[in-house]
């Protein structure tokens, strides 16, 4: 059995092992795969592994003896889902590895934003602590969370992580989503309306899915419901925000600062309107990549193709 890994350096640059995969067949890795070269590398191939790279029903059409698709990450819009529904061919994606990464990271950014803790390290280094006149400084406004709100759009698996952590740090959670469960609710937490998030946050972090009642969710009419200085974290999906309404709000100051980790065209491009925006954080979409993540990815692709092989597949997305 032929198992091809179209980029698996974007998964594995090195400090993990296929061990798993190679036990199950012959497996040839791709560090990375340009579009034009997808069809001659699955041509012979029973299963193909992708992060990033499209697969379309054309590159099927030359892969005669494909019979599964193993998307190594959440979302699987590279793949041509209908066209392997046509062809018979399972799609499988890797759910819920990355929760408390991922929720981690949207701290990360929020206390980075408070604290500016990289700025004032290399400052020292520099020698500005030594040279200074005065026992200490600083030079952005530092931010104490206990007793703030954060609101929270989209209050699933990685939300609610997000919002147990900033409920350690003594501030209130106020969580909106479609699916409310009465048995989060508690002193320090409590679902809203999302305009009662709006006016009440001063914090919001987005950890919604894209859909199209999600879609640019922060926008120009959201934010004016908004405190003056909120701040606005994003490491779900760039399209979540309007991102020119975004660079115009920390502009004015409208908002105090945002952290993001993804943008509506990745990897980002120098025209995008957050490049000319004041004090706002961004990061090559890697919340979902600390070593320990990773790991559970590769552990779920390499259980999800044994219970496929097995006749009993799992985290199918084209049924």
């Amino acid at each position: 059995m032929k198992i091809v890994v179209l980029d698996g350096y974007t998964l594995n640059p090195g400090d993990l092992s296929w061990e798993g995969l190679e036990k199950i067949g012959e497996v040839v890795i791709y560090d990375r795969t340009p579009t034009e070269e997808v069809t001659s590398r699955i041509a012979d191939a029973e299963i193909v592994f992708s992060n990033k790279v499209p697969i379309t029903r054309a590159n099927m059409d030359a892969a005669p003896n494909l019979k599964y698709i193993g998307v190594l990450a959440t979302g699987y819009n590279v793949i041509d889902v209908d066209a392997a529904k046509d062809k018979g061919i399972i799609v499988t994606n890797i759910p819920t590895y990355g929760t408390a990464s991922v929720a981690q990271f949207a701290i990360a950014m929020l206390l980075e934003i408070c604290h500016h803790v990289a700025h004032h390290s290399e400052a020292v280094h520099k020698g500005r602590w030594e040279s200074n006149p005065d026992w200490c400084f600083w030079d952005y406004p530092l931010i104490e969370l206990e007793g703030k709100t954060m609101g929270i759009i989209g209050f699933g698996r990685i939300g609610q992580s997000t919002g147990k952590i900033a409920q350690a740090l003594g501030m209130n959670v106020l969580a909106y989503d479609g699916h409310k469960n009465p048995e989060l609710e508690c002193a320090t937490c409590k679902y809203v309306t999302l305009d009662e998030l709006y006016e009440n946050s001063d914090v919001i972090a987005l950890h919604c899915p894209l859909f199209p009642s999600t879609e640019g969710i922060i926008n120009k009419d959201s934010i004016a419901k908004m405190k003056d200085g909120v701040i606005i974290l994003n490491n779900s999906r760039g399209p979540l925000i309007v991102e020119e309404d975004l660079r115009d709000a920390l502009n004015s100051g409208k908002v105090y600062a945002a952290g993001v980790d993804v943008v509506s065209t990745e990897p980002i491009k120098g025209d995008n309107p957050l490049l000319q925006a004041k004090n706002c954080f961004i990061t090559p979409h890697i919340s979902w990549a600390p070593k320990e993540s990773r790991q559970r990815l590769m552990d779920i692709a390499v259980n999800s193709l044994a219970a496929f092989l097995d006749g009993n597949p799992i985290n199918v997305v084209n049924k």
